[in-house]
């Protein structure tokens, strides 16, 4: 035992080590959602935050601490969220084709997310640093920071957050959508890329491209309307 704590002492002084278990852990989510066929429940997002909390509590690791070694996947959202323009662009003949009905889809999804959120917060007497940090929560993670940043919030929080959100959607949004009898590509991407954003996004690339395609643009656009209407939102709280 002791062996064991000299060596995962020395191990984690290395800037390497989260990132490398970040990787594994997501690795391993990857292939139990393989093996499951892509069901929504075995989430390799999901999976991955799973072990990863089980580990940094089975060593005592603060997050801090993790962060600091896998940043580098912190610092690859930009990037990544970036280059969901690609399969959008791809797919620009449907966009213009249903330009008016995906604005107002936006318009009822983003107002949705960020009022009946803090609908429901401001009900159960949270506190305001709380609902600051809860306003932007269905933005992708770099905005939502941003935006919370800028209202005087907990970006870790809102971090968390977002992520919760984001694993969320992508678990319920294929089974629900079944429910609704929603079979339209478009329409479901669109709606899961303003409700769940990036984690969403990749669950609708992993389903179907052009459902890819409009998750991202659903979640580019509501990270702007999000960026607009969240301080006047979060007034009506307050």
């Amino acid at each position: 035992m002791t062996d064991f704590a000299e060596i995962w002492s020395y191990l984690n002084e290395g800037p390497l080590l989260w990132l490398t278990a970040t990787l594994i852990a997501y690795g391993i989510g990857d292939a139990l959602a393989r093996r499951a066929g892509g069901r929504p429940l075995v989430n390799p997002v999901l999976v991955a935050v799973i072990l990863l909390a089980g580990l940094l509590w089975a060593t005592g690791t603060p997050y801090a601490t993790y962060f600091e070694g896998a940043q580098f996947v912190h610092f690859l959202l930009g990037p990544a969220t970036v280059s969901l323009a690609v399969p959008l662009y791809l797919a620009r003949g449907h966009v213009r084709r249903v330009a008016l009905p995906l604005l107002a889809a936006l318009a009822a999804g983003s107002l949705t997310a960020i009022l009946a959120a803090l609908g429901v917060a401001a009900a159960l007497g949270v506190d305001t640093a709380t609902l600051t940090a809860l306003a932007p929560k269905s933005a992708t993670a770099p905005v939502a920071i941003g935006i919370a940043e800028s209202l005087g919030g907990s970006p870790t929080l809102t971090a968390v957050l977002v992520l919760i959100t984001g694993m969320t959607g992508a678990v319920v949004a294929t089974p629900l959508l079944n429910i609704l009898r929603v079979r339209d590509w478009r329409a479901r991407g669109f709606a899961v890329g303003v409700a769940a954003h990036g984690i969403g996004t990749a669950r609708a690339l992993q389903v179907n491209e052009t459902a890819g395609a409009f998750a991202g643009l659903g979640m580019g656009l509501n990270a702007v309307l999000t960026a607009l209407i969240a301080p006047w939102a979060l007034s009506l709280f307050l």
